[in-house]
């Protein structure tokens, strides 16, 4: 999708994750990280991500994009509560995000993504 701005990409939340999109909604959260895929790949700086959780939306601008190659170099560079603020440790969080559908494949394929947003 296209606007004045850019592109629009869409990042969908599972209703389960309704906090995380609350919290980006609201603002309290400035960073979304996502394993790679080649969809979300495309997404630049200046691009604009239309977060979904059911029937509600947010729209927030990319300010930042960087590009890991696994977790470990993720989390040297942000410590977990950057990115959630429930995540107690390291540990705690690599477990978290390996507990997801598809993301130890999509990670070891193309990285995680950090979006820090407007």
């Amino acid at each position: 999708m296209n606007t004045d701005n850019g592109i629009v990409h869409k990042l969908p939340f599972r209703e389960e994750h309704r906090r995380t999109f609350e919290r980006i909604k609201s603002g309290e959260k400035n960073i979304e990280t996502r394993a790679g895929n080649p969809e979300y790949l495309r997404i630049r700086e200046g691009d604009s991500i239309e977060f979904s959780c059911g029937e509600d939306k947010a729209v927030k601008q990319v300010r930042k994009v960087s590009h890991y190659k696994d977790l470990d170099v993720l989390f040297a560079a942000y410590p977990p509560q950057t990115i959630n603020p429930e995540l107690a440790s390291v540990e705690e969080a690599k477990e978290r995000y390996l507990s997801f559908p598809g993301y130890e494949q999509r990670i070891k394929e193309y990285g995680i993504l950090v979006f820090e947003l407007e």
